[in-house]
C-alpha cells in the first residue's frame, strides 16, 4: 500500500499488515461492516460524524462475549426486565440512532433509549433475563462499550477535563501577559533604535516563556488537530495549531539568526483567548449533563416492607412489588407511588405542585415518590416502583429535554467549519505562488504564508463570542445574576414568550397572615400552633410575635390541633377539623390557605393566608409585555388562587393544577407552534420545564435540581432579574454581530495585503493583535451602556406602595 487508507467502519489507519486490508483494520471491523449491511443499516456511514476525541469503533471479539449484566437487571411485576447501563464509543446523533435502531431489532426488546448527552441507555425486554447478552450483542460487535450506569464516572470525567482546561489556561494567561511586555518593548525599540544584542536577548527570554507554555496550554488542540487530519477533516483546531506551531517554530528560527522578526506574543495571546471559550463550552456542558442526576437523589434509599403476618423488613424500592405495603414514618421520603390505606399526615408534595403548603392526606390518597411524610406514620399500598414512578418519569423528560439543548452549536463554530480550510488554501496557494510563480527564495515565500497564516488566524473570530460573553456574565454577576451556560445569552436574544411559575417564582413562597384578626384570638391561636411545625402554624407564629406555646395540646396529623384548657375544647386546623361548613359563596379574597379556630362560647375564627407576591412582580410582567413578550403562568396549586393571582397582575394566559409533566409538554406544544420560551421557575416540579424551554432562570432561594436545570440563577427577591437579562442579552447579541462584522471585515483588508507579500509577519503579528483589541474595545461596549441600563431597568420596575402592598389569596 503507497498510502495509509482509514477503515471503512472506525475511521482508523489501515496498515499493509493489517488483517484485514485493504478496507479494514481488523476482522471486528469487517465483520461489524458486513453486519450492519445484512441488517440493510449501512446508511449510518453516511449519517455519522466522526469526532477525534472518541474512542474509536473498533470491535475487540473478546469484549463481546466477556460482559454479563444479568446481575444487574430488575423485573416489575408485568415480567419485564430493566437495565441501565453507560454507553462509551457513541460519536454524533448517528450512533445514537444506530444502537436503538439494532436494539430494537430484537422482538424482545420494548424500549431502548440512548441519551447523548449522558450516554445513558435505557433497556426494557421481555422473556429471560439470562437473554441480555444476546440483546445487547449486537450493540458490542460495533464497537460500542457498555458498562453500569454511574454518574460518578461521568462527573469525574467531566471534572478531569475542565480542570486540563483551567490549567492550560492558566499556564497560558501566565506566559502571554508576560512575553507581550516584552513584546512591547521590542516594539518600542524598533522605532528608537533597540541595539541587536538587546532585541535577542528579548526574544530569547520570550522563547524560553512561550515554548514550553504553548506546548503545555496548546494539547487541547493539538491532540483534536491530530485526531482531525487522521481521519481525513479539517476542523477550527488545525489552523490554531498550524499557525501556533509554524510561528513558534519561524520565531525559533528568526531569534537563532539574530533576525528581528518573532511572534511569540500571537502565538501564545491566541492560545489563551481560545482556551477561555472551550473552558466555558466545557463547563455548559457538565451543567446540562447534571441536572437530571441530581433529581435521582431525592429518591428514598430504602423502604419499610409490612409482611402479611406483621414482621418488617428493609429492601431497596426496586425490590418493591405492586399490592406490597409500605410503612412510612415521619420525617421519611416516601420511595414508591403508592395509595394510602391507613393512616392520616401533612405530606409535603412540592416535587409534583411546586406549593409550600403540605397536603392533607388521608385513606384514598395517592402518594408519589420524591414527596416527604411530616406529621404521621403512613401505610402506603405499593402502585408502582422504579421506573414506573413519577419521579423517574420527570427523570425521563429531563433527559430528554437536556439532550436536545445539547445540539445547540454557536455561531462561531458554525463559521469556523468553513473558515479553517479557506485559511489553510489560501496560505498554500501564497508560497506556491511566490515560489514558483514569482521565483521567490523558498524562506521569503514561507514568510509570506506564514504572514498570511497569522493575520489569518481566526483570533478575533474566536474572540467575538466569548469576550462578549465574559463582559455580559461579569455585568450580570454583579447585579446577582449568574450565568450558568455559554449558550445561554445567545438563546435569550430568540425568546419570544416568558413563562412563570407561581409559588416561590412570581411570590416570595412563604404563607404570611393577611388581614387584622382580633389580638387576642391570634395570640390563643398563635400559643397553641407553636406546638406544630406545620407552614401555617409557623405563619401564625411569627405573626403573633413572641409567645409562650401552651400546654395540653395535642396534634392530630393531617387535620389540627386540640387544646385542652379550663373553659373546654378549643381545636385549630382545617375546616372540616373544626366542624365549619363549606361556603361555596366566599369572596375572591377568601380564597387561599386558611386555619380556623373554635372555642367554647365564640364563634369560628378564620385565619386566612397568602403567599405574598414579590416587590416588583406587577412591574416586571408590565415591562414584559410592553417590549411584545408573550407572558404566561404555569401552576400547579388549585384553579381559583391561579385565577386570582393572575388577574391581579394582568396575566392573560394561566393554567393551574398542573403536574410536572404537564408543564413540560405544554413548552413542548409551544415549542412546535413556534414559540420560544423562557420559563421562570423554582419548585422541584418545575425542573423538567426549565430543561424543555428554550431557555430558563431559576432564583437562588429555588430547590437545588432547579437551580442545576436552569440556565441562569438570579439573587434577591426582585424579579427585575428577568428583564435585565433579556436587555443584557440582546446587547450583547448585537456586539456580537458587529464583532464578526469587524473581524470578516479586517480579513477582507488584511489579507490581499498579506498575500501580496506587502505584510511582514511582524505587521501580521501587530495587525492580528490589533483586530483581537478592537473587538475586545467594541465589547467593553456593553459594560459601560448596561450600567446605566441597568439603573434605569431598576427604576423602571419599582413597585408603588400599592403594588407592594396589593392583597392575595
Amino acid at each position: 500500500m503507497t498510502e495509509r487508507a482509514l477503515c471503512l467502519h472506525c475511521g482508523e489507519p489501515v496498515t499493509a499488515t493489517s488483517p484485514a486490508a485493504p478496507d479494514f483494520c481488523c476482522t471486528g471491523c469487517a465483520g461489524a461492516y458486513e453486519l450492519l449491511g445484512e441488517l440493510g443499516l449501512s446508511s449510518y456511514y453516511r449519517r455519522r460524524a466522526i469526532d477525534p476525541k472518541i474512542r474509536a469503533l473498533r470491535p475487540d471479539t473478546d469484549d463481546v462475549n466477556r460482559f454479563d449484566f444479568t446481575d444487574l437487571a430488575s423485573t416489575d411485576s408485568d415480567g419485564v426486565h430493566h437495565l441501565h447501563l453507560m454507553v462509551d464509543g457513541i460519536h454524533c446523533a448517528a450512533c445514537v440512532w444506530l444502537i436503538e435502531t439494532l436494539l430494537h431489532r430484537n422482538d424482545a426488546v420494548l424500549n431502548a433509549r440512548v441519551n447523548m448527552t449522558t450516554r445513558r441507555l435505557r433497556l426494557s425486554w421481555t422473556g429471560k433475563i439470562d437473554d441480555v447478552d444476546a440483546v445487547l450483542r449486537p450493540v458490542l460487535q460495533m464497537g460500542y462499550r457498555v458498562i453500569p450506569f454511574d454518574p460518578e464516572i461521568l462527573e469525574q470525567a467531566t471534572q478531569s477535563r475542565n480542570k486540563e482546561l483551567l490549567r492550560c489556561l492558566a499556564v497560558a494567561g501566565f506566559a502571554a501577559s508576560n512575553v507581550m511586555l516584552l513584546s512591547v518593548s521590542v516594539w518600542a525599540g524598533y522605532f528608537q533604535g533597540m541595539g541587536g544584542a538587546t532585541r535577542d536577548l528579548f526574544h530569547w527570554i520570550s522563547a524560553l516563556i512561550a515554548l514550553p507554555a504553548a506546548a503545555y496550554a496548546g494539547m487541547p488542540f493539538y491532540r483534536s488537530a491530530l485526531g482531525a487530519i487522521r481521519h481525513h477533516r479539517v476542523n477550527m483546531d488545525v489552523p490554531i495549531s498550524l499557525g501556533v506551531i509554524l510561528a513558534l517554530g519561524m520565531s525559533l528560527a528568526q531569534t537563532i539568526q539574530s533576525q528581528p522578526h518573532a511572534y511569540y506574543d500571537s502565538a501564545i495571546t491566541l492560545l489563551f483567548f481560545l482556551l477561555i471559550g472551550r473552558y466555558l463550552d466545557g463547563r455548559a456542558r457538565g451543567q446540562a449533563r447534571s441536572a437530571a442526576e441530581h433529581l435521582l437523589s431525592l429518591g428514598a434509599r430504602s423502604i419499610t416492607i409490612i409482611e402479611d403476618d406483621g414482621t418488617r423488613r428493609l429492601v431497596s424500592p426496586e425490590k418493591a412489588m405492586p399490592g406490597m405495603t409500605v410503612l412510612v414514618a415521619a420525617g421519611e421520603r416516601i420511595g414508591i407511588d403508592g395509595e394510602v390505606c391507613d393512616g392520616q399526615s401533612d405530606v409535603d408534595t412540592s416535587v409534583i405542585t411546586g406549593e409550600s403548603i403540605p397536603a392533607q392526606i388521608k385513606p384514598g390518597a395517592t402518594v408519589f415518590a420524591g414527596t416527604t411524610n411530616i406529621s404521621a406514620p403512613l401505610r402506603i399500598r405499593v402502585t408502582a416502583t422504579g421506573n414506573s414512578t413519577l419521579l423517574s418519569e420527570i427523570v425521563r423528560l429531563m433527559e430528554n429535554a437536556e439532550q436536545g439543548r445539547a445540539k445547540y452549536v454557536t455561531i462561531a463554530d458554525r463559521v469556523a467549519k468553513a473558515y479553517a480550510p479557506v485559511v489553510h488554501v489560501l496560505s498554500l496557494l501564497t508560497f506556491i505562488g511566490w515560489w514558483l510563480i514569482a521565483g521567490v527564495a523558498w524562506n521569503d515565500a514561507l514568510m509570506n504564508a506564514i504572514a498570511v497564516l497569522i493575520i489569518t488566524c481566526p483570533c478575533a473570530l474566536a474572540l467575538a463570542v466569548p469576550v462578549v460573553q465574559v463582559i455580559a456574565t461579569g455585568r450580570l454577576l454583579r447585579a446577582g445574576i449568574l450565568v450558568k451556560s455559554a449558550t445561554a445569552l445567545e438563546r435569550l436574544t430568540k425568546i419570544t414568550g416568558v413563562i412563570f411559575d407561581k409559588t416561590g417564582t412570581l411570590t416570595t413562597g412563604k404563607p404570611e397572615l393577611y388581614g387584622a384578626p382580633d389580638p387576642h384570638a391570634l395570640t390563643l391561636a398563635a400559643q397553641i400552633a407553636a406546638n406544630s411545625n406545620h407552614p401555617l402554624s409557623r405563619a401564625l407564629v411569627r405573626a403573633a410575635g413572641d409567645v409562650s406555646p401552651l400546654t395540653n395540646v395535642v396534634e392530630m396529623p393531617g387535620l389540627g390541633l386540640v387544646a385542652q384548657t379550663v373553659a373546654g375544647e378549643i381545636r385549630l386546623g382545617s375546616r372540616n377539623f373544626c366542624g365549619i361548613a363549606e361556603q361555596a359563596d366566599l369572596p375572591s379574597e377568601f380564597y387561599g390557605p386558611e386555619i380556623w379556630m373554635t372555642q367554647p362560647g365564640s364563634s369560628p375564627i378564620r385565619f386566612a393566608f397568602r403567599d405574598t407576591p414579590r416587590v416588583d412582580a406587577s412591574a416586571v410582567i408590565e415591562t414584559l409585555r410592553n417590549d411584545g413578550y408573550d407572558i404566561s403562568l404555569l401552576s400547579g396549586d388549585r384553579e381559583q388562587t391561579v385565577r386570582q393571582f393572575a388577574q391581579m397582575l394582568g396575566i392573560a394566559k394561566w393554567h393551574a393544577r398542573l403536574t410536572p409533566t404537564e408543564k413540560a409538554s405544554h413548552i413542548q406544544t409551544r415549542r412546535d407552534e413556534g414559540m420560544f420560551d423562557l420559563m421562570v421557575g423554582d419548585g422541584i416540579n418545575d425542573a423538567p420545564a426549565l430543561a424543555a424551554a428554550h431557555a430558563s432562570m431559576s432564583p437562588a432561594s429555588a430547590a437545588e435540581i432547579s437551580q442545576n436545570a436552569a440556565d441562569i440563577v438570579f439573587q434577591g427577591d426582585r424579579l427585575s432579574a428577568v428583564t435585565e437579562a433579556l436587555d443584557i442579552a440582546r446587547k450583547a447579541d448585537r456586539l456580537v454581530r458587529q464583532n464578526f462584522a469587524i473581524s470578516f471585515t479586517y480579513n477582507l483588508i488584511t489579507i490581499p495585503l498579506a498575500v501580496g507579500g506587502m505584510v511582514t509577519p511582524l505587521i501580521a503579528a501587530i495587525a492580528m493583535s490589533s483586530s483581537s483589541l478592537v473587538v475586545i474595545a467594541n465589547a467593553l461596549r456593553l459594560h459601560a451602556n448596561s450600567k446605566q441600563a441597568g439603573q434605569q431597568s431598576h427604576a423602571h420596575v419599582s413597585p408603588t406602595p400599592q403594588q407592594a402592598g396589593a392583597p392575595m389569596a
